[in-house]
Order: structure tokens, then C-alpha cells, then sequence
């Protein structure tokens, strides 16, 4: 995938090794040097680096609505799962991650996991 994806903080950088191989440009912000950032500064890192932000905060929903795109959100409605859990939800969802980020009219896309 040529998408670039930057992890937000909620998520462990330990995903970045478990993705790497489907999602092969990923970031994170605290191997960036942006732990504990308010929400304004992570969106104007995922816009400068010009990547698709995955996180579980839903405030970042509201700023795609409130302020548009880029950057693009993923919304990851998983709650607090294992790092395999949430690595599989977004590899179960590579395709749709990757039609999401090339298409131009959604902002966000929420990603539930199954029960």
C-alpha cells in the first residue's frame, strides 16, 4: 500500500511492526516526538506529513467534520484490545483503508471490531 498512515498515541507502536508488511509507510507519534500533543497539534502533524491518522479518540471525528480534510481519520471502534486484536481489525480492513484514502468525499471512516 503507498497510503501513509501515523498512529496516534492511543495506539502502541508496537502495531508499526505488526502492519508493516500490508501498510509499509507507517508512523507514530511518539516515536515522532509528539506523545501527549493536544488534538490540534496531532492534526496538523498528520497533515503536514500528509497521512491518514488512525486513532480511537472520536474527537477526531468531529474535527474532520468541523475542519474537513486532509488529514483523513480512521476511527477504530475497538475499546481497549490487544495490540493483535487491533492489528487484525485494520489488516481484516487494508482494502477498504486503501479505497477510503483514494476516494474524495468522506473525511472519516469508522472501523468497528466484531464482538
Amino acid at each position: 500500500m503507498t497510503s501513509r498512515l501515523l498512529l496516534d498515541e492511543n495506539l502502541s507502536e508496537r502495531l508499526v511492526p505488526l502492519i508493516a508488511e500490508t501498510f509499509s509507510d507507517v508512523l507514530h507519534l511518539r516515536t515522532m516526538g509528539l506523545g501527549g500533543s493536544p488534538d490540534a497539534a496531532v492534526w496538523k502533524a498528520a497533515r503536514e506529513t500528509q497521512a491518514t491518522l488512525v486513532t480511537k479518540d472520536e474527537d477526531f471525528i468531529r474535527l474532520s467534520m468541523d475542519l474537513g480534510w486532509p488529514p483523513k481519520v480512521v476511527c477504530l471502534a475497538i475499546g481497549n484490545a490487544p495490540n493483535s486484536r487491533t492489528a487484525d481489525l485494520l489488516l481484516a480492513n487494508a482494502k477498504t483503508i486503501q479505497a477510503f484514502v483514494a476516494q474524495q468525499e468522506a473525511g472519516f471512516l469508522l472501523l468497528k471490531a466484531e464482538p
